[in-house]
């Protein structure tokens, strides 16, 4: 079996939503992603949010970017994310503002965010603005710290990690 040492940290490549939504939830899980370590094809949780995902606005189509795949994007430069989550998070919004990044940087005139939680019935608006964008330049800059960093962030307290499926990586025998 190959370690973490064998994956060398893609410090050279794009920053995309997940390494950012990574970032804010836990800086070691970014690190371990960013190594090629990806262990949420074994995660139910995982699982759930691509069936959410595929089965709410079935009529939207994603937008690749390349580093990043946006839900969709309304007229007027919207971005929608749909999370599965019942619990809004500043994980999400951190995503949805990168987003918002990415496409300014390609010449575009985003207006803002939207985080859609279909299993609450609830949305939460992103706004983007100055203060919102040097939030997302912030966030990126730091993502590219701990990407670029020879050893992983510390754990987080074994509460934060409830549902993560890096928990086995992080906390395993």
């Amino acid at each position: 079996m190959s370690s973490l040492d064998d994956f060398p940290a893609d410090d050279g490549a794009a920053v995309g939503g997940v390494h950012i939504k990574y970032f804010v939830h836990c800086p070691r899980q970014l690190w371990l992603y960013a190594r090629g370590y990806r262990p949420e094809h074994r995660s139910d949780r995982v699982a759930f949010g691509q069936v959410v995902a595929d089965t709410t606005f079935t009529r939207r189509r994603d937008i690749d970017l390349g580093e990043a795949k946006i839900d969709w994007v309304t007229t007027g430069a919207v971005v929608h994310e749909t999370k599965s989550s019942r619990a809004p998070s500043p994980a999400h919004a951190a995503q949805v503002r990168h987003y918002c990044l990415l496409l300014e940087r390609r010449g575009i005139s985003v207006r803002g965010g939207t985080v859609h939680y279909p299993l609450i019935r609830r949305t939460t608006d992103v706004p983007w603005d100055d203060d919102a964008r040097m939030a997302a330049e912030d966030a990126e800059t730091q993502a590219r710290n701990v990407i670029a960093a020879t050893e992983p962030p510390a754990r987080l307290a074994r509460t934060g990690c409830r549902g993560c499926s890096y928990l086995d990586y992080c906390w395993g025998d």
